[in-house]
């Protein structure tokens, strides 16, 4: 009966969205109950053949394995409450901003197709700032801001359907300390690849140490082709070749000059750092965030404390892949590390 779950993908399936496997993937997901079919509404945004190739690339096509996916993907959210965790601030502020400067990541504009630049200071994140449940919601929020809020107004702004970002990805500071945050970065990339697949257009890696390249050639083969083709290194902050695709005024604050890195800065009085707590992206982000807690407190007072979600068990992939990372700088020592860019280019799925 279901034959065409077993199927074998083709080239043309791999770069090209199957009709078929779409029509029997909503097949499928006609008969999942009320509940699943309520939060896939904020998963596809109005856009559920979309969502569907989404998943059925990061199966390989199969329908059987994408629908799983999906379903599983669709439970954790029910289960972890995350259609409400645009409504649980973290709070006091001071904390927040606490996490701000500890796990640097923001927008920092938008490509010239629209789509959002999404900044990541790898090397200079320390996480040490609070619990992990609290940069695991942190993150969490930020990937639903990006779903919920940011790919739907870009859409709605150039015209096209918007679906993915592109990430710049800083190795400024790179330590061999960074091994210690392995485990919550497989947390985070483990979230991402289940339940955020394919929403990232390329990588670009920028301000990597010279061991760079030696360690790359190791972990490379270890990565997914699909992930290996979204991922490009490039000289010094990357400056240039980023202007190809973006503007200045989108391009992060750490590719502005060579040898800047994740260095604060600030523009006509405005911090152009989207890392900081001040800046445009993360006051939007967080007012929300605040404006929908207010909302429900009128059923249920706010309660302090980290929103805790469940941790699904690492990709035997991905840990086998930190098992080389760790291996490999072991062996290299401490040579302006570069553990943690390594782990952060696991992220197969956000």
């Amino acid at each position: 009966m279901f034959k065409y779950l077993q199927r074998e993908p083709t080239e043309e399936k791999m770069g090209i969205p199957d009709p078929e496997a779409i029509k029997q993937f909503q097949l499928l997901m006609e008969e999942v109950d009320e509940p699943l079919k309520n939060t896939f509404e904020n998963v596809h945004q109005g856009y559920p053949d979309e969502t569907f190739v989404r998943f059925l690339k990061a199966r390989d096509w199969n329908v059987g394995k994408a629908h799983k996916m999906l379903v599983d993907c669709l439970q954790w959210r029910i289960d972890s409450e995350i259609d409400n965790i645009l409504a649980k601030p973290i709070i006091p502020t001071d904390l927040y901003r606490a996490v701000r400067d500890s796990q640097l990541l923001g927008l920092s504009g938008y490509s010239k197709e629209g789509l959002p630049v999404i900044a990541v200071g790898v090397g200079l994140s320390t996480y040490d700032k609070a619990s992990v449940n609290y940069y695991v919601q942190s993150h969490i929020q930020m990937n639903e801001y990006r779903d919920r809020v940011v790919l739907p107004s870009a859409t709605k702004k150039y015209g096209k359907y918007i679906g993915t970002c592109v990430k710049v990805l800083d190795m400024t500071g790179l330590r061999l300390s960074a091994l210690n945050h392995i485990k919550l970065l497989t947390v985070t990339s483990t979230i991402d690849d289940l339940n955020y697949p394919e929403k990232t257009d390329t990588y670009y890696i920028v301000n990597a140490p010279y061991i760079f390249s030696a360690c790359w050639k190791v972990v490379k083969p270890l990565l997914q082709e699909r992930t290996r083709k979204k991922i490009q290194v490039l000289q010094g902050c990357g400056k240039d070749e980023l202007l190809k695709i973006m503007d200045y005024s989108s391009l992060p604050h750490f590719c502005r000059k060579q040898g800047s890195g994740s260095s604060r800065n600030s523009e006509n009085g405005h911090t152009s750092n989207c890392f900081s707590l001040d800046h445009a992206y993360h006051q939007e982000l967080y007012n929300l965030v605040k404006q929908q807690a207010m909302r429900m407190e009128c059923v249920a007072p706010i309660k302090q404390g980290s929103f805790h979600v469940n941790f699904p068990d690492p990709n035997p992939d991905d840990a086998e892949i930190a098992k080389t990372i760790e291996a490999e700088f072991h062996k290299y020592g401490n040579h302006n590390g570069l553990t943690k860019s390594l782990s952060g280019l696991r992220l197969n799925g956000s």
